[in-house]
């Protein structure tokens, strides 16, 4: 039970993140109420998250309302073969950013290490073109820390503990962000 112990320790340190946990879903909202969108990207398990927390805005979180323009760029296998195979895997995000973004849009980096090549091309590249950049990470923060407009690191060195506040944190925002788009 060493692992319940860990979490609850991290847990107990995440109040801290709170007042940035709501800026960046005030940026999110501000983006999905301007008309733009969410593009999320990440490896691993933080492709998965991504995947979520996109069907998470255009399903629904908890409350019912219309879609919420959001896209896991995690989940287009040809895409990410394609451009794997002809350009290189770290640059999967940053070509998809190029092509499906514009000026205006939220790009999510989730990284636990905050240093994962793609994700960083991703936003630097979103960056470039006028999007507004969150980050989601672990550790130290990484280079990812550099390119974001808003970076969230959770306090912790293990890849587990951080990937289960990274969710948690994501259902935050999804719950933030309904009620602000919902509110009158």
């Amino acid at each position: 039970m060493d692992g319940l112990r860990a979490h609850r320790a991290l847990f107990d340190r995440l109040d801290a993140l709170g007042p940035d946990i709501a800026r960046a879903a005030t940026l999110m909202s501000d983006t999905l109420r301007a008309g733009r969108k969410l593009m999320l990207m990440g490896n691993g398990g933080s492709a998965a998250d991504c995947q979520h927390l996109a069907a998470e805005f255009t399903g629904r979180f908890s409350r019912e309302r219309a879609p919420l323009a959001a896209v896991a760029l995690t989940t287009d296998s040809s895409a990410l073969t394609c451009i794997g195979n002809d350009y290189g895997f770290d640059q999967v995000f940053s070509r998809q950013v190029a092509g499906l973004g514009a000026p205006g849009d939220c790009v999510i980096g989730i990284s636990t290490s905050g240093n994962s090549p793609n994700v960083l091309r991703g936003l630097a590249q979103a960056r470039q073109l006028g999007m507004t950049t969150v980050g989601l990470s672990g550790r130290d923060g990484g280079a990812m820390r550099e390119l974001c407009d808003l970076c969230l690191v959770v306090p912790h060195t293990d890849t587990a503990r951080i990937q289960e506040a990274h969710i948690f944190i994501g259902h935050t925002w999804c719950a933030l962000v309904e009620q602000a788009l919902l509110a009158p």
